[in-house]
């Protein structure tokens, strides 16, 4: 089974910086992508930003030059770099992963996790 762990959520004034963390931990063989949502209540769930393996990245317009996503794939793990944010940013942010896990390399499946949640909040 594969857990993922958010951390470096928190409260900041408006125009700051934060960077949140994701490290994915199981029989893990390989993430296709890995990435960042958020939910506001009452929202749906929408799209931040998300990275594949190979490095290609997806972005949001709504966070697009302000925020960075990068990967640390030997480590499993997913970074979100948010600098300039906005009252608007605040939300719970979660952590997806999509890979491939199991006990054995030839009895590996498809895996989809999430995270449990970090609330990141920007005050005006």
């Amino acid at each position: 089974q594969v857990q993922l762990v958010e951390s470096g959520g928190g409260l900041v004034q408006a125009g700051g910086s934060l960077t949140l963390s994701c490290v994915a931990s199981g029989s893990i063989f390989s993430i296709y992508d890995m990435g960042w949502y958020r939910q506001g209540p009452g929202n749906k769930r929408e799209a931040v930003a998300s990275m594949l393996q190979s490095n290609t990245s997806y972005y949001a317009n709504s966070v697009k030059g302000r925020f960075t996503i990068s990967r640390h794939n030997a480590k499993n793990t997913v970074y979100l770099q948010m600098n300039s944010l906005k009252p608007e940013d605040t939300d719970v942010y979660y952590c997806k992963a999509v890979g491939e896990s199991g006990v054995s390399y030839y009895r590996r499946r498809r895996f989809e996790a999430w995270g449990q949640g970090t609330q990141v909040t920007v005050s005006s």
